[in-house]
This record gives structure tokens, sequence and C-alpha cells, in this order.
């Protein structure tokens, strides 16, 4: 019966395709970054991917996953989407633009379904771990699962 309670929208959506995917769990009282969860679920960095959400020229949002240990180039990013430029949505505006918190936003289930890409070097893994949708949640997938159901494209971003 515990197991119910577990479920993010994000694994609702993944259960309604009937994509397969497998969860984990770590405490978590306060945003912890990539690395730190990868460390304490003792995942391999390369494995792990982030969410990155940012803002276009144009007012667009747009939605980016890198492996943890990256930064978005914000040149290639604008590139990838058809922008001028592109820049970091600011913490704070998070929450109402895709109805996550910061450590537990993923690609999977915002309010809107905004572009999405996904770092090409994801290609050949046969799986990744995403942020399952809350603090604390992680779901390992594979990734051209997440690119359908996110409506994602691969390029180059980092």
């Amino acid at each position: 019966m515990g197991k119910k309670e577990l479920k993010t929208n994000a694994m609702r959506i993944l259960d309604r395709n009937r994509i397969p995917y497998e969860y984990q769990t770590y405490e978590c009282e306060e945003f912890i970054d990539g690395i730190s969860v990868a460390d304490m679920l003792r995942l391999p960095h390369e494995l792990v991917y982030k969410t990155l959400v940012t803002t276009g020229k144009s007012g667009a949002y747009y939605v980016f996953v890198i492996p943890i240990a990256e930064e978005l180039n914000l040149k290639k990013a604008a590139k990838a989407v058809g922008e001028k430029s592109v820049e970091m949505l600011p913490v704070k505006e998070l929450t109402a633009v895709t109805g996550y918190i910061r450590g537990g936003c993923t690609a999977i289930g915002m309010k809107k379904q905004f572009p999405a890409v996904i770092e090409e070097s994801a290609k050949k893994l046969e799986y990744l771990y995403v942020s399952g949708g809350k603090p604390g949640m992680q779901i390992k997938l594979r990734p051209e699962d997440l690119k359908r159901i996110a409506c994602a494209q691969y390029a180059s971003v980092i």
C-alpha cells in the first residue's frame, strides 16, 4: 500500500504510456545538487542527468537534460532550439513555469510541454537517471523513452 504514495506525476505519465522505468529514493530535506545525489545513490556520474529550464530571447521556455557534471553551453543551447540566445530561468520562477521545485524538476509532465533537448551523448547510453518529479526521487529509464515522452530531440549542448 505504501508504494502508491510514492508515485509522482512523472511516474504516473510513464505508467500511462507503458514506459518501463525503475526508481530510487533518497533522504532529502533541502536542495541537493546532482553530483551529491549520484554519490548518495552510488550511481556513476555519467548516467545521472539534470533538467535545466531556460528562457529564450523570444520569451519562450526550453528544457535541457544534460549530465550532472556538465554545464549547459548557452550558445549551443540557443542554436539547438533556434533562438538568438537563451538564459537560465531564475530559480524563483521555476515552480510557476514548470510545476516542479528545484531539485525535483524533470522533463516529464511539466505544466506545459516545452521544447526539450537531451544532450546527444545520452544516445549511446543503455539507460540514464533523471529526477522523478520531486526531491528525493530518481527515475531510471532508456534515453529513447525519455526522448519520446518529453517530445525531445538530441543535440550537442555542453
